[in-house]
């Protein structure tokens, strides 16, 4: 396998949660509520497995190694550009806790902010994975040997490895000084 497959295979994934948020924000335009506690799991899906785990599968190990090689700006500004939405993503997803606990907390207009934020990551995702699948990673090939792609591989691989115990770590952090 390629270091680019787990990197699709995630992105397989991150698509169908993505269609499940879709189809929640449809039932909560119908029924003017969302369950807060949904958007919270929708969130941790989105930190936990599409930013920290996915994204940093790219940032820390793809995106580092391929920044070590002679690319030419068309790739290298795509790489920015993909680390860009990345960080947009993270934004979003941090705008969208915001709303949520507002909306908990009752206040007028959190639920349309809520839904716009659900939304825009809805919208964002999919351009957003068709580019890395599509047009970046397919240059990145051109880029790597096949020995440093199985470096890669297996860097991913210690790099998910390790992602349960730093979620628990970082867990049990926040409750010990919260």
């Amino acid at each position: 396998m390629q270091a680019r497959g787990p990197l699709m295979i995630e992105h397989r994934l991150i698509e169908t949660m993505i269609g499940v948020i879709n189809r929640r924000l449809e039932l909560a335009a119908q029924a003017k509520a969302i369950d807060p506690h949904f958007v919270d799991t929708a969130v941790d899906f989105i930190r936990v497995y599409a930013d920290r785990t996915h994204h940093g599968k790219e940032e820390d190990i793809l995106f580092r190694d391929l920044g070590r090689k002679n690319m030419t700006e068309e790739h290298r500004r795509l790489m920015e550009d993909l680390v860009a939405e990345h960080v947009f993503g993270r934004e979003t997803t941090r705008s969208l806790v915001e709303a949520n606990t507002r909306y908990r907390r009752g206040e007028a207009g959190a639920l349309p902010d809520v839904l716009a934020h659900l939304r825009t990551l809805v919208a964002f995702y999919p351009g957003h994975i068709k580019k890395e699948d599509a047009v970046f990673f397919p240059a990145a090939l051109t880029y790597v040997t096949g020995e440093e792609d199985q470096a890669m591989l297996a860097e991913f691989r210690e790099f998910d490895s390790r992602m349960i115990h730093q979620k628990y770590r970082d867990a049990v952090r926040a409750c010990s000084t919260g």
